[in-house]
């Protein structure tokens, strides 16, 4: 085990069923697990799914997971979960117990593939709070907007740091994200979207209309005209006004 890998391994039985079960797999899918560890949670994945593709960075964790490969069913890759050719696979789900120190890494990597049709990860319990959250709360913000913005999260259910060997310093959380065909909103330009979302997050405690000073000539008319009132924080706006605002900035510095 190597702590800078942030190797965490859930042995309960009834814990890797509930996961297994959470991700709603089918018989005829594809899965791709991230960090395999031990093959604890592989187990369950091969009773439910037509493939599981396993990606483990620590060569030796990965050699004895080798030996257990079954052509057509189970294959094992050594290599960087945020480097992996996804784009091969075809449509693929994603279940994995991930690493608490690459989670965000690894989400946005994966929110960039087209075949992902779902993600199912057991992370730090804030993380997914963060990812669930809706407008209004301390833990909603850039994490929650960009993730909502390609899925639908909904945390399962959360699990005790004590499941754990060795034993993390915080609980955990079974969050499955289901990727949307389309965004939920249409906005003009993404990245200034984003961009948008970023600043005004960057200054959570002042108003929504000092947040984007820097991305708009005029925040005050972009806001008027998207109906959004200047004095409010960004963390009650919800994704379509964010959208809407996106959109008449867009106009105004063209």
């Amino acid at each position: 085990m190597k702590p800078r890998l942030s190797q965490n391994f859930l042995f309960d039985p009834s814990i890797l069923r509930c996961i297994a079960d959470a991700a709603g797999i089918l018989p005829d899918d594809v899965v791709v697990e991230i960090g395999p560890g031990l093959g604890t949670l592989t187990k369950e994945l091969l009773n439910r799914a037509g493939r599981v593709i396993a990606i483990e960075f620590d060569e030796k964790l990965y050699r004895a997971l080798k030996e257990k490969e079954d052509p057509g069913r189970f294959e094992i890759f050594h290599d960087d979960a945020l480097k992996f050719p996804y784009n091969e696979l075809g449509q693929f789900k994603v279940v994995a117990n991930i690493p608490y120190h690459i989670t965000t890494p690894i989400i946005f990597r994966l929110l960039e593939e087209k075949g992902l049709r779902s993600m199912t990860l057991t992370i730090q319990k804030e993380v997914a709070r963060r990812i669930a959250a809706r407008p209004g709360g301390k833990d909603y913000g850039v994490l929650s907007l960009s993730v909502q913005y390609r899925g639908n999260p909904r945390i399962a259910f959360t699990i005790s740091k004590g499941a754990f060997r060795p034993v993390p310093k915080v609980d955990s959380a079974c969050i499955r994200i289901d990727i949307y065909k389309k965004p939920p909103v249409q906005v003009q330009d993404e990245k200034l979207l984003f961009a948008l979302i970023r600043g005004a997050f960057s200054q959570r405690r002042k108003t929504i209309e000092n947040g984007i000073k820097k991305l708009c000539s005029n925040p005050a008319e972009a806001l008027k005209k998207a109906g959004i009132d200047p004095k409010r924080r960004p963390e009650t706006m919800s994704m379509d006004e964010f959208a809407r605002l996106s959109d008449e900035v867009g106009k105004l510095e063209q």
